[in-house]
């Protein structure tokens, strides 16, 4: 949370041609925002069903998708529930210092876009991330373009 995700994610839908892009939190979007094993279930559902409706379809060569996933069972549960035969899956960590993190999230809180509550939450991950199977990309002092051109490269 507030590493850029989303900005990356549609600066890249924008460069990619045949792309498409889904953010997990689209498919969670509640109020109130409730977390059960229910709704978690069902979060999941509506993630790899989106993702598998744009793998068989073929005027996306691209899929771009991000979510929080600090947890190496929520990437790996994902990714066994596609049909990935012959696609080149790439798993991306976008990680910042700590920092720059707070940077970010309290302008976003000043802006009234998120609540004061998530600098605790998102600050608490950050270790986690590079305990993951992913490749890890710093966003700390990067433009979003360059995040991108970044990933396009690997």
């Amino acid at each position: 949370m507030g590493v850029g995700k989303t900005a990356v994610c549609q600066c890249l839908k924008r460069r990619l041609s045949n792309s498409v892009f889904l953010d997990g939190d689209w498919c969670w979007d509640a109020n109130p925002f409730q977390v059960t094993e229910e709704t978690k279930r069902m979060v999941l559902d509506n993630i790899c069903f989106m993702l598998n409706s744009f793998i068989h379809c073929s005027a996306y060569e691209k899929i771009i998708f991000c979510w929080v996933m600090h947890e190496q069972s929520i990437i790996d549960c994902i990714v066994s529930r596609l049909d990935t035969e012959g696609l080149r899956v790439r798993k991306i960590s976008l990680i910042c210092d700590e920092r720059t993190l707070r940077k970010r999230l309290k302008k976003d809180i000043d802006a009234g876009v998120r609540s004061a509550g998530i600098t605790g939450r998102s600050t608490a991950r950050i270790t986690m991330y590079q305990k993951l199977d992913t490749i890890k990309i710093d966003t700390s002092g990067k433009s979003v373009e360059a995040v991108a051109e970044e990933i396009e490269k690997v």
